[in-house]
């Protein structure tokens, strides 16, 4: 139930209107755009929202960007100019308006917008948004012009005016042309378009997100935030703060619509200008927002209405009511780091999250509702928006409310050190409040974050060294530098606007305080704060590392796989590119060390497949194992550690990298992987000192009882042990319930033909499943299988009914028109054990039988 507050106040009786009250328009101008290099050349047709690059690439111009080695060619791109423009007509009744506001929701990145001739504005910074009025230079028919300037050659400007370079290692200058002159962080643009380790150069300029003209009377609400002031099970008492523009004083209604009920009212004493006025409500008996996995995702349809005599305007949202903290409590050993949600502590499982396109304007509505859907079916509660990217759109953001995945965002900021001047502070500033103010009422929002290892760069990386070698004084300035902007300048824009949010100076970091920036702020320890661990890949360490050295947060760690064939074949058709040391195969690996690591890792564990298409599938296996071993760790020691988020969820373009899901939203191993180990109640074997044990995790709000049934098996399905235990598995914890000497489990038990496997069962209902394995697979006997199947139609794909006479050891399943879609795969069929697979796929029979293809790690070993 809603009540309205405040009754003194309030109009008890709707004002009817009789007479026609006019609402702001906005007229897109999103059409009849055609583009051009600048001063030369013919005209192109162009696409808005979009960018040079795709414009260039749609007019067949340039080749695509993302085949072979084509990334080299196409680096002229960006050291031009380029012009755009549109011709757009407006009739005597939009020109009669009071105001006309051209609005830039997103400007790629610096650009000159002349209206019929007249500069009417300079952008500097792609992640602002820009409101102009323009009523004076419009007229019926208006030609709209955007010159974008190089953003290499203004980054090599500021470059020199800076009078000292600042380190980027990310930054791929080589391949852009430039040398070691590092210009990327001069620009307020997506970092990662310069190049990363796991990502192309392309530089790109445009309008990149929709533009159009709106046009209003006296009063448009400019803002809408929705802010709790007090929560609990019986009401929650919030604010509405509308932003009002008016150009007009004097009186004006506002109202408040929930569900289609007005739930109060207010009279203000409009003034001229850009004005908040407050209202309060309250919800009784409020339904709450939850993370996945834990309760619903609710969301209240929010409607502010603002009425003078005439005019009117409104703004919707839908906004979920819940409250998330970052509890950072001194403990035995440091200090926690997780998040309350409703006041409940939340183990966080998730992913660090890239731009799925380098190309930012390619990401459909279809893309993105597909991605998040994958995070949530894998389990998953949160994301990290990584800060070399962008702050990403709406509807993303809107998808996580519905999901209900929480963000864990980064400002964009990463790796490297920034200049400290007054106009890029400023920049900075503008950007950060456009960017909370638009992302603040998103219920899934759990934190901002200043930075991706910035500090870490400075403090561990050596950066901080370079510059004392190099001169002292300009070695603290830098610091200095850093200090005022992630210290002080974000965590104020934080605390002015959405100050219920914490605010994180840096990942990774062991601890923050406000004001405080000597080095005790940036060391990071195990014992509190987040950590990033790449000793794994980067430092060549096992994977049982990931076992030892548990954080209270692992916010990042990850491991690199292939894409799968048919991915690779979309860059590298040939046969002759058919080689991991293949020049095509080489220019989608931008991790220099990459593929002698992921041969070496493999070497560790298995037999490295003669076959390049085996070889890309035990790729996927090797990174799928690794991370599951961190994954596993992390749960097992909750609360100690409340968080796991692996680098990375997704990718740019089709590329060798640490990514789960591949460009074509294809899951590896690791996704499917993630799916079971991110699973709301996991059970867990781990071999420590020659001891097996076993765990049990709940992220349940409540106590169950199970049953855990342990065997252990040959590969032909023979039990050679097993046990059955009746256990009660507490609310959210991590407990263990089995432990066992190896040596006496095993006893006269050949250990290269033999797992031990285990379920965890509710009331007959298998919840989880785990296995074991006591040798390296490579040291495995691994027998032939002979999989048997049978498959079903059903709506929007098949049933598949697979069972073996030998263990089939990750089996893969791939079919057209699946899209790498499966209920489960990389799975190990067991004998005597038949296993259901829903396949998701517009394939008709027969057609599916003949496309589908089986494939197990035996099929590896070149016999």
């Amino acid at each position: 139930m809603i009540k309205s507050i405040s009754l003194s106040f309030l109009l008890a009786v709707m004002i009817s209107i009789t007479h026609s009250q006019s609402a702001p328009e906005k007229i897109s101008l999103g059409s009849n755009w055609q583009f051009r290099q600048a001063d030369s050349g013919a005209w192109l047709k162009a696409t808005v929202p979009g960018c040079v690059h795709t414009d260039l690439l749609n007019n067949k111009t340039i080749e695509d960007p993302f085949f072979g080695t084509n990334e080299k060619k196409q680096q002229w791109i960006d050291k031009k100019d380029w012009e755009y423009e549109t011709v757009f007509l407006l009739d005597n009744a939009t020109l009669a308006k009071q105001h006309l506001d051209l609005v830039y929701e997103g400007l790629d990145t610096y650009a000159e917008v002349r209206l019929n001739g007249t500069l009417v504005l300079t952008t500097d910074n792609m992640f602002r948004s820009w409101r102009v009025d323009c009523k004076k230079w419009l007229k019926e028919k208006n030609t709209l012009n955007i010159r974008f300037q190089s953003p290499i050659r203004i980054g090599l400007q500021k470059l020199e005016a800076n009078g000292y370079a600042l380190p980027n290692d990310n930054d791929d200058s080589k391949t852009g042309g430039l040398g070691d002159q590092k210009v990327s962080v001069f620009t307020r643009k997506a970092q990662f378009q310069y190049g990363w380790d796991w990502g192309p150069r392309f530089v790109t300029s445009g309008i990149w997100k929709p533009v159009y003209l709106e046009a209003w009377d006296e009063v448009r609400i400019a803002d809408l935030h929705i802010r709790n002031r007090e929560i609990t099970k019986k009401s929650a008492a919030l604010t509405a703060e509308i932003e009002v523009d008016g150009s007009v004083a004097g009186p004006a209604n506002l109202k408040l619509i929930i569900n289609q009920e007005m739930i109060a009212q207010k009279k203000v004493d409009l003034q001229k200008g850009n004005h908040t006025y407050s209202v309060d409500f309250s919800i009784e008996n409020p339904r709450l927002w939850w993370s996945n996995g834990i309760g619903e995702q609710y969301r209240y349809p929010i409607k502010a209405e603002i009425l003078t005599g005439n005019h009117r305007d409104s703004k919707e949202l839908r906004y979920g009511i819940r409250t998330v903290k970052l509890i950072q409590d001194p403990d035995s050993a440091g200090k926690s780091f997780y998040f309350e949600l409703n006041g409940i502590p939340v183990f966080a499982k998730g992913a660090n999250y890239i731009p799925s396109d380098i190309f930012l304007n390619r990401v459909t509505p279809a893309d993105y509702e597909r991605i998040v859907g994958d995070v949530a079916a894998a389990h998953m509660n949160m994301l990290r928006v990584w800060g070399g990217g962008f702050y990403e759109n709406d509807l993303f953001y809107n998808l996580c409310d519905k999901y209900g995945i929480l963000i864990w965002q980064d400002f964009m900021f990463a790796c490297s050190l920034y200049p400290g001047d007054s106009a890029f502070m400023e920049n900075v500033r503008l950007e950060a409040v456009d960017n909370v103010k638009r992302l603040r009422n998103h219920p899934c929002m759990a934190l901002w974050c200043g930075n991706n290892e910035c500090e870490a760069a400075w403090k561990d990386w050596g950066y901080d060294k370079k510059f004392a070698n190099r001169d002292p004084r300009l070695a603290q300035k830098v610091w200095d530098d850093y200090c005022k902007l992630f210290h002080r300048l974000l965590y104020g824009v934080v605390q002015e606007y959405q100050p219920e949010l914490a605010y994180w100076a840096s990942s990774p970091m062991a601890s923050w305080t406000p004001g405080k920036d000597d080095d005790e702020v940036a060391k990071v320890t195990r014992n509190s704060g987040d950590r990033h661990y790449w000793d794994v890949w980067h430092g060549r360490k096992p994977f049982s590392k990931y076992a030892e050295l548990i954080p209270r947060f692992m916010s990042e760690y990850g491991l690199q796989s292939f894409p799968g064939f048919t991915t690779v074949k979309t860059y590298a058709p040939e046969l002759s590119d058919w080689n991991i040391e293949s020049e095509k195969m080489m220019h989608h690996q931008k991790n220099g060390r990459g593929n002698m690591l992921i041969r070496q890792y493999m070497q560790d564990w298995y037999h490295i497949p003669s076959s390049f298409e085996n070889f890309l599938y035990v790729s996927h296996l090797l990174q799928a194992e690794g991370i599951k071993v961190g994954m596993e760790a992390h749960r097992r020691n909750m609360p100690y550690c409340m968080g796991t988020l692996y680098w990375q969820l997704n990718d740019c373009w089709p590329v060798a990298s640490w990514s789960g899901m591949d460009y074509f939203h294809r899951w590896k191993a690791l996704h499917y992987y993630a799916e079971k180990a991110y699973n709301p109640e996991l059970v867990s074997p781990w071999v420590e000192n020659s001891e097996l044990k076993l765990f049990v995790v709940s992220d349940r709000l409540s106590g169950f009882d199970a049953a855990i049934e342990m065997k252990i098996l040959d590969f032909g399905g023979k039990v050679l042990w097993e046990k059955k235990l009746s256990v009660m598995v507490p609310a959210h914890s991590s407990r263990m319930y089995f432990t066992g000497k190896l040596d006496e489990l095993l006893k006269g038990i050949d250990r290269k033909n033999a797992v031990f496997i285990v379920n965890l069962i509710e009331s007959g209902k298998v919840l989880s499943e785990n296995s074991w394995y006591f040798l390296p697979f490579k040291d495995l006997a691994l027998p032939e299988p002979t999989i048997e199947y049978t498959s079903e139609k059903v709506p929007g794909g098949y049933l598949l009914n697979l069972k073996t006479n030998k263990l089939a050891k990750n089996v893969f399943l791939e079919t057209e028109g699946s899209g790498g879609r499966f209920s489960d795969n990389y799975f190990d069929l067991f004998p005597g054990i038949p296993k259901q697979i829903r396949v998701f796929s517009d394939v008709e029979l027969p057609s599916f039988r003949k496309t589908l293809k089986i494939l197990t790690l035996y099929q590896t070993l070149d016999q």
